[in-house]
């Protein structure tokens, strides 16, 4: 799909509306517009220029939206004045383009669900069915602030895990940059020495003048097999078995798989208790939270799951058989079933995961530095091995 920017008057009354649109074509967002009411004056595909991706609507664009047309709807404003008024408060241009989108549709009659549902690649359905439910039951601004919240308490967990991840790819870079450098620079003094005197490298120092020589004639090559494994790389991890092979990583790779279930089985929970508390059916809650997990073979599992849940078994049964669903889910599930207390026992469980996903990260950060530092002592022994010991022992020689 393809975004467009539009410039349309409405049929009716001749105001002047500017907006963003997706659509296959231009035609195909033009003859969208028609049909929505309006008159297209101008109509635009978007570029993937810097501009365009310095004003990509992130997380945090759609958090304080959120925030914000919560306060103001929770404040008695019509939804139309509150959209306006948190249109002109923002300052992410596609943001605000596609807030204005919103409040044409509104203004044009549409449910505020409907106006949603067109930014699909902005609003996940967790959140249409959150906007759904909450204009259902009249609880709109609740709704609403349940998105944020939840949305805030992903942003916080992702950041905590990128934090745990940053530095052994720190190390690793410097790591690298320091080999490189002894490679290029430190090495070919010491062959030049060696050559000089007559005398023979030792076997280790071969091999570093064996990789030096590498860099040295065929950088152009090194630097063609990384660009085509990274080309292929990027590619293949957006095919169904990248994708699906890149999720059975997640999940099974040593040290990092506990990090990531926990991750899922927070997110699948908490998910359902938001959706289970606002009154959307078990069966939808299922499909809709198992898709949240961002993880297709999690996802499968609760889909399997789903499909037994609409043959007659209970929810906590289904998830039983799955290999995948942690047992504190369906554990709790169970319990909330017998209660009659659903989404305040999933509740329970994703607290649960959240601080259980803390302690793991923080496990897995005092794991890594011992680890970088045996990485780092690897690296200083082959260097001392194969330069520093070499210049020594030619020196005594000598001497």
């Amino acid at each position: 799909m393809k975004r467009f920017t539009y410039k349309a008057k409405e049929q009716t009354t001749g105001k002047v509306i500017k907006g963003t649109i997706q659509a296959e074509t231009e035609r195909v967002a033009g003859k969208l517009l028609v049909d929505r009411g309006y008159v297209p004056e101008l109509l635009k595909e978007e570029g993937s220029g810097l501009a365009e991706k310095m004003n990509k609507v992130t997380a945090k664009d759609r958090i304080n939206f959120t925030r914000q047309f919560a306060t103001l709807v929770g404040a008695g404003l019509p939804i139309a004045q509150a959209l306006r008024t948190v249109s002109e408060q923002t300052d992410n241009k596609s943001m605000k383009a596609i807030i204005e989108e919103i409040l044409a549709d509104i203004e044009a009659g549409r449910a505020l669900s409907v106006a949603f549902e067109k930014h699909p690649d902005v609003f996940d359905k967790v959140y249409l069915s959150l906007i759904k439910a909450g204009e259902t039951s009249g609880t709109l601004d609740q709704s609403l602030r349940r998105i944020a919240d939840q949305e805030e308490k992903d942003q916080r967990m992702l950041s905590k895990i990128k934090s745990a991840m940053a530095m052994p790819l720190i190390t690793l870079f410097v790591i690298i940059v320091v080999f490189i450098y002894m490679m290029l620079e430190v090495v070919p003094h010491v062959e030049s020495l060696y050559n000089d005197l007559g005398e023979e490298l030792p076997v280790l120092t071969v091999i570093m003048v064996g990789i030096k020589d590498f860099l040295l004639n065929f950088w152009w090559l090194a630097l063609i097999i990384v660009a085509v494994f990274v080309a292929f790389f990027m590619q293949w991890r957006k095919t169904d078995g990248g994708i699906r092979s890149m999720a059975l990583l997640k999940l099974n790779v040593p040290m990092f798989n506990g990090l990531f279930r926990i991750l899922y089985m927070a997110r699948f929970s908490r998910i359902s208790q938001i959706l289970l508390s606002t009154g959307v059916a078990v069966l939808d809650t299922m499909n809709i939270a198992g898709e949240s997990t961002a993880n297709v073979v999690v996802q499968e599992n609760v889909n399997k799951a789903a499909e037994k849940v609409q043959s007659g078994r209970t929810m906590s049964d289904a998830l039983k058989d799955q290999e995948y669903i942690m047992p504190l889910v369906y554990q709790m599930a169970a319990i909330g079933e017998q209660s009659g207390k659903m989404d305040e026992m999933l509740g329970k469980a994703a607290q649960v995961f959240e601080d259980e996903l803390d302690e793991k990260i923080a496990t897995i950060s005092a794991m890594i530095e011992p680890l970088m530092m045996i990485m780092l002592a690897i690296v200083a022994g082959l260097l001392v091995g194969g330069v520093l010991f070499p210049i020594y022992s030619l020196v005594n020689s000598i001497g």
